[in-house]
């Protein structure tokens, strides 16, 4: 893009409009609102239950009782979805995830209790398979514990197409399979659910930033130390992502995520501005935890922090962000908007 030459100073002071609210505020060539906001969540089985997440501070698992109560009130707020996540026993887990695409499994009996409770609400579910997998990892293995992509997407296939069945709005494959999508959607296609959005992790990177999130579900004890570099992206590449998000809107994904968040920002304006496809980003939950820590410490301040790194995320060109700080962001807003609200009557 040419930058045009405007004057040279003192003709042209760029600090002019920075003097005051109000052009700041004119000037500004982005704003965060609640539409931009997605809350991930943490379901668990049982009944008015409620575990807190050590490395999360503020984050909780919740029973489906607690979690509908939670998701009513954040549809309350105004935010459009929430992202959701298992957290499943041991006892269900297996070396071949079958019940991830159980019909009563713990996502497909939240999802249906959801869209009874709140339909508003949109509902993302998680298409992935480490946290059914003994080993951890987002994929069937073989015997030396490299994981199969083929046999991986015919049940992911049976994954998606139970979370479609039980009434979710968008499937989000987030495991990093190749060819994945195409397949997922041919058979939404066939199944009649030709509606249900997918939201495609194309560049999830295999990042260190994800530690707590495994934690949250109970996977990180499955993994032991292991890594999932063989089908998640490399941290030095950029290209690729690009190749990725490509491949996956050719094959029928709705919208694309780049995740982790903020470290990644330069492949987030990449794909916005090279590939002009709706995108999204996943601050996660290393980024979350870096946040709350320096929060308790005194170290930042908490509003201005969190409200200026959602802010990047729009400036690099993300369409919305999955961020832990949602159901805090869209309580900020709504007071501030209750603040204005009540100067108006004055």
């Amino acid at each position: 893009m040419s930058v045009s030459i405007q004057g040279a100073f003192p003709g042209r002071r760029m600090r002019r409009v920075r003097k005051h609210d109000f052009s700041r505020r004119l000037m500004a060539e982005n704003q965060l609102s609640v539409n931009d906001l997605i809350y991930p969540m943490f379901v668990l089985e049982g009944t008015e239950r409620r575990e807190s997440v050590a490395s999360m501070p503020g984050i909780e698992r919740l029973s489906i009782d607690l979690l509908l109560e939670e998701a009513a009130y954040i549809a309350s707020l105004g935010v459009p979805a929430i992202a959701l996540f298992p957290v499943v026993s041991q006892q269900f887990k297996s070396e071949l995830a079958e019940e991830a695409y159980s019909v009563d499994g713990l996502v497909q009996t939240a999802v249906r209790a959801l869209k009874a409770h709140v339909p508003e609400l949109g509902v993302i579910t998680d298409v992935a398979l480490d946290p059914f997998t003994i080993h951890g990892q987002d994929g069937i293995i073989d015997d030396e514990g490299y994981v199969l992509n083929d046999i991986t997407t015919d049940i992911l296939i049976k994954q998606a197409l139970s979370h479609a069945d039980a009434g979710a709005d968008v499937i989000a494959p987030s495991d990093m399979m190749d060819g994945r999508i195409g397949a997922i959607r041919e058979a939404l296609e066939q199944a009649g659910h030709i509606n249900t959005q997918i939201m495609a992790y194309s560049a999830k990177y295999a990042s260190n930033y994800y530690g707590p999130f495994r934690d949250a579900v109970g996977s990180s004890g499955n993994l032991k130390g292991g890594d999932k570099k063989t089908y998640q992206m490399d941290p030095a590449n950029s290209d690729e992502a690009l190749h990725e998000v490509a491949m996956d809107i050719s094959e029928g994904a709705d919208m694309v995520m780049v995740k982790p968040g903020m470290p990644y920002l330069d492949v987030v304006r990449r794909v916005k501005s090279e590939l002009q496809v709706p995108t999204y980003a996943y601050q996660v939950s290393g980024e979350y935890a870096m946040h709350m820590a320096a929060f308790q410490n005194g170290w930042l301040k908490e509003r201005e922090t969190v409200m200026e790194s959602l802010l990047c995320f729009k400036r690099a060109g993300a369409d919305g962000v999955l961020t832990y700080f949602a159901k805090t962001v869209a309580e900020w807003l709504a007071a501030d908007a209750a603040l204005r609200a009540e100067h108006l009557k004055k």
